[in-house]
């Protein structure tokens, strides 16, 4: 690892985003765990409330995490069985499942918020808004770019 001054950036981002993602995982179960809750599990809670303004369906929440739509059902079921979601069958279409979040998901919500705000706060210590900007942009480009791969390898 001392040599990472000289990594070109490129190599050293898509690095850097893999062990960014899995210390995070990391210290994310370790929180969880008090819950009885996978940081995919509590992700997709994450997703649904904060992406949509209604119940979405698993193709909707699939895309919104990066994940396939079974990993999605099987994490939903999961959830579902914890008493955090209620899966339903769309009233127009019943081949569609939609994930509506329940009471738990909020009163869950509440007591991790402060332990949350604590963690974001740590974990973007030193880091300026400008930089953040430029982080995000660049994240948002490279998932533009992964999704076109995706596509491009159907």
């Amino acid at each position: 690892m001392d040599n990472m001054d000289s990594m070109p950036d490129q190599k050293f981002i898509f690095g850097g985003v893999q062990v960014v993602a899995n210390q995070m995982d990391t210290l994310l179960e370790r929180e969880l765990k008090e819950h009885n809750l996978t940081t995919k599990q509590w992700l997709l809670t994450i997703v649904v409330q904060n992406t949509f303004d209604h119940d979405p369906t698993i193709k909707e929440v699939a895309k919104g995490m990066g994940s396939s739509h079974q990993n999605v059902k099987q994490v939903a079921l999961k959830l579902e069985q914890k008493g955090f979601v209620v899966m339903e069958k769309d009233a127009n279409d019943a081949r569609i499942t939609r994930i509506k979040l329940t009471d738990a998901v909020a009163s869950f919500g509440q007591e991790s918020q402060e332990k949350s705000e604590i963690f974001t706060e740590k974990l973007f210590h030193g880091i300026t808004t400008e930089e953040l900007a430029m982080t995000r942009s660049a994240i948002e480009k490279m998932l533009t770019n992964l999704e076109k791969m995706d596509q491009d390898s159907k």
